[in-house]
């Protein structure tokens, strides 16, 4: 037999300050219930217990504060942050089926101690999982312990005697000895004064127990400071050994065999572990929300059931004729692999279902997308198929795109994740059409969701928002997604050739410097030869050894030519990895490389790419900037680049309602020259091109809630005249102070901040009782309004200039966004006008106090038309 103890408080509080902040799509903080669930769960795996407790603290006096009015008085309370997680852990641990052992008077210590020693008398195996020492001293023969770091998670080495002696020098049955000396700063145990752990362990390894110390304190073996020490300290040291000293006999049940695992509530444990977004924790667990009974409605709150039948030939005309449908694919790859209808006819709701195979399966997805009103999961996709079949659906929900209006902050936006979050309610299918699992879960809960989800965006002002931007935005990223954008990938192989060529001789060089051949990529190797064979002075060093990070090769340059040649390898190594043969690898049959946009990630609402990433080409550096030039227009056409300029200031003058920054872009000064005119008192002509580019880092820095501290570092200034240049920068636009001021104090209060759509990113670190948690939410809630407008701003340029060129029936594709850039791919006779439709489109995406800027150019590359 053998019991996992679990010391809950503890494990509990290694965890909120082990893991990073993390909050759930409500707001709830969930750091504390990730790492403790991960670390309960890696126990469970490692030890296979036959029988599991969890020792929790009250919040009630024990006997130890009735005995010293001292004990664990400078604890402060539990922050709020880890407090709202404390009964949602307990109550996951229930619903898992573990038992929950408190006892008033005892601590959570004492109920491991009874435990331990109830496995010890039947001979049993108890191991205490725990952050603190204080259990160490129940160490026995069967008693084990595992200790949980600083960082939340479980160590690999589990005390036993043996390895416990190894490293204290003592028993552990001593150990409490060795505390009535030493005492415990974390309990506020006062031990004896002047006597640390060092004194404390020699002493008891010497004469083996606190008595025969004092026994023998004349000994020659005690110096005489301590010896007075000891004297002086008599009756706190017996104190401080009564209050360290784990108790075994605490009231409660000891028939080990009681604490196996119960059946639990896997259904609630489930919705509860949805509702916070831990999806991959119910993943460890084996819990399947599919394979779940939903949670009890109430009569009233019943659904209408459903007629599931299978798809025949004749439901063409019924679906063409309908006004409305539900639809709920699944897809292998671009093709639909099942697809589920929900329809009124004759007054009764239907289902059908249709596979590829059956008589009239793409007539029934034609028919659907020929003119009904529909609600999809994912319309993005269903545009990607509708684009390539040339159909035209009237797509007017998506789901997953409401969801992720409503928690930006989510993991997962499908069907089964949505319907964890928000709704438990299914169709009652009467019949049966042949479907199973996953995809038949998803069509009982679809048409329900979407009812949950509308009324919810309704609530929250988001209608327009997601109608006006996010559905149409889908059709147009299927759209770029489907063209995609030509690569030379003869010139591209060709420069990763040259790179390669480089990257050799900067490794012969670097070789040459060490006096050895050794693994570059490795920083236990690299830092051998900088820091032990080479003698350059060591920035920082880690268990695993020296730190070679940029920063510290950065700091490094001069002192040695083997930095330069480091930090070119290291850059041309990357550029070669990540863009020439990553970029090689993705471009398709067709010499196009197509990426894949993905709407529901950023809080802030920035479109992103991936499987390649062609947002995030480098244009830092002159090799990065060249790769832009692999990126070609088809033969015979032309690229159009556009980007916004300066749009965040544009939007801060205008949500700021900045006098001064607003009249700037209305008359087209240059808002750099004027902040650098008043920050250095200056009159504009004078401005040198070394201000110029610190007033702009001033004032881009702002929009990001820079501080002082860093600003100084951006721009190589001392801390007090970066802070003089803030101040100047306030005292010349008021209004985007007072703005900095009271968008923090609204979001604090509403919980959030929106953008000029309406977007909302929620906030909980702007409550928390961590400063510099605190202080990144105050930075988010002034900055995002900005971003998250400049990003919603860019999509509507991005529909406005793909709605217009269908309208005029041009051959001219969108086939690229990156933040406020836009690309297009022409043919020269259409280039005109393609030009002059990118520039009012974007020009005329939003309606601000001050006017949007876009300057348009073209080339054959995207390096060209940039």
């Amino acid at each position: 037999m053998k019991l996992l103890a679990i010391d809950s408080n503890s494990i509990m509080n290694r965890a909120f300050y082990g893991v990073p902040p993390l909050t759930s799509r409500d707001g709830t903080h969930t750091n504390a219930i990730h790492g403790f669930l991960n670390i309960i769960l890696r126990l469970i795996a490692e030890h296979s217990p036959d029988a599991v407790a969890f020792a929790f603290d009250l919040h009630a006096p024990t006997f130890r504060h009735k005995m010293y009015d001292g004990y664990k008085a400078q604890r402060k309370g539990m922050p709020p942050e880890l407090a709202e997680q404390f009964p949602i852990i307990r109550g996951l641990i229930t619903d898992m089926g573990y038992t929950i052992v408190e006892c008033e008077g005892f601590e959570a210590d004492d109920i491991l101690g009874t435990l331990a020693g109830a496995c010890d008398s039947n001979n049993y195996s108890c191991v205490i999982a725990t952050g603190d020492r204080d259990s160490l001293q129940l160490i026995t023969d069967n008693v084990f312990v595992q200790m949980a770091n600083v960082r939340g998670t479980v160590n690999g080495d589990l005390f036993d005697a043996s390895a416990f002696r190894e490293k204290y020098g003592v028993t552990p049955s001593q150990f409490v000895d060795v505390k009535a000396l030493m005492g415990d700063s974390s309990d506020n145990i006062p031990g004896v004064a002047g006597i640390g752990e060092k004194t404390a362990l020699q002493l008891i390894s010497r004469f083996g127990s606190l008595d025969e110390v004092y026994a023998n304190l004349d000994s020659a073996d005690i110096k005489p400071g301590a010896r007075a020490k000891l004297a002086s300290g008599r009756d706190s040291a017996y104190l401080s050994r009564t209050l360290a000293e784990i108790r075994r006999d605490a009231p409660i049940c000891t028939d080990i065999e009681s604490y196996g695992k119960k059946p639990g509530d896997p259904a609630r444990l489930y919705r509860e572990l949805a509702r916070f977004d831990l999806f991959k924790l119910a993943e460890r667990m084996g819990l399947d929300g599919a394979q779940l009974p939903a949670e009890h409605s109430e009569p009233d709150e019943k659904l209408p059931e459903v007629t599931l039948r299978r798809a025949c030939p004749d439901d063409i005309q019924k679906l063409s004729a309908a006004q409305s449908i539900d639809a709920v694919f699944e897809w292998n790859g671009d093709e639909p692999s099942a697809v589920y209808f929900e329809f009124s006819d004759s007054g009764r709701t239907t289902g059908i279902a249709a596979f590829p195979g059956d008589d009239g399966f793409d007539g029934l997805i034609s028919a659907a997308f020929s003119g009904a009103a529909l609600r999809l999961p994912d319309s993005k996709q269903a545009w990607r198929y509708a684009l390539d079949k040339n159909l035209e659906p009237n797509i007017v929900f998506d789901l997953s795109l409401a969801g992720y209006l409503l928690a930006p902050n989510a993991s997962s936006y499908d069907v089964a994740h949505i319907s964890a979050q928000y709704s438990s309610q299914k169709r009652e299918f009467t019949g049966d059409a042949g479907i199973s699992g996953a995809f038949y879960s998803d069509c009982t809960v679809f048409s329900p969701l979407c009812e949950a989800l509308s009324g919810e965006i309704e609530k929250n002002g988001q209608k327009k928002l997601l109608d006006e931007i996010e559905l149409p935005l889908a059709r147009v990223l299927a759209s770029m997604e489907l063209t995609g954008f030509r690569l030379d990938s003869d010139g591209l192989r060709e420069y990763g050739r040259d790179f390669s060529a480089e990257i050799s001789e900067l490794q012969r060089r670097i070789f040459e410097h060490a006096g050895y051949e050794f693994n570059i990529n490795s920083t236990r190797q690299l830092g051998e030869v900088l820091f032990v064979k080479l003698g350059l002075p060591a920035k920082k060093k880690t268990k695993s050894g020296y730190s070679t990070d940029a920063e510290v090769l950065d700091s490094l340059r001069g002192r040695h030519p083997i930095i330069d040649d480091i930090l070119r390898f290291r850059k041309l190594t990357k550029l070669n990895s990540t863009y020439v043969e990553g970029l090689l690898k993705a471009v398709d049959p067709d010499g196009r490389i197509r990426t894949r946009f993905i709407q529901t990630e950023t809080r802030t609402g920035r479109i992103s790419s991936v499987e390649p990433n062609l947002q995030n080409i480098p244009v830092r550096t002159k090799e990065g900037e060249k790769l832009r030039e692999f990126f070609i227009a088809d033969d015979g056409r032309l690229l159009l680049d556009a980007d916004y300029s300066q749009i965040e200031l544009r939007i801060l003058a205008h949500i700021a309602d900045d006098e001064a920054m607003r009249r700037a872009f209305i008359d087209g000064v240059d808002i750099h020259t004027l902040t650098a005119s008043e920050v250095f008192n200056m009159p504009a002509e004078f401005v040198t091109p070394l201000m110029r580019r610190r007033a702009k880092a001033v004032n881009f820095g702002i929009v990001y809630g820079i501080s002082a501290f860093s600003l100084s570092g951006d721009i190589g200034v001392t801390v007090a005249e970066a802070d003089a240049y803030i101040k100047s920068y306030f005292a010349l636009y008021k209004g985007v102070k007072k703005y900095m001021d009271e968008v923090v104090e609204n979001a604090k209060r509403d919980g959030y901040v929106t953008t000029l759509m309406g977007r909302r990113r929620y906030l909980p670190e702007l409550t928390s009782g961590k400063g510099p948690t605190r202080a990144f939410g105050e930075r988010v809630a002034r900055n995002m309004p900005i971003q998250g407008s400049a990003a919603d701003i860019i999509k509507l340029a991005m529909i406005r200039v793909y709605d217009k060129l269908r309208q005029n029936g041009m051959k001219t594709r969108l086939i690229l966004q990156v933040h406020d850039e836009l690309i297009l791919e022409t043919t020269p006779d259409e280039m005109e006008k393609a030009s002059q439709i990118l520039h009012d489109e974007m020009m005329n995406a939003a309606q601000l106090s001050v006017p949007l800027e876009a300057d348009v150019h073209s080339g054959k590359n995207w390096l060209e038309a940039k």
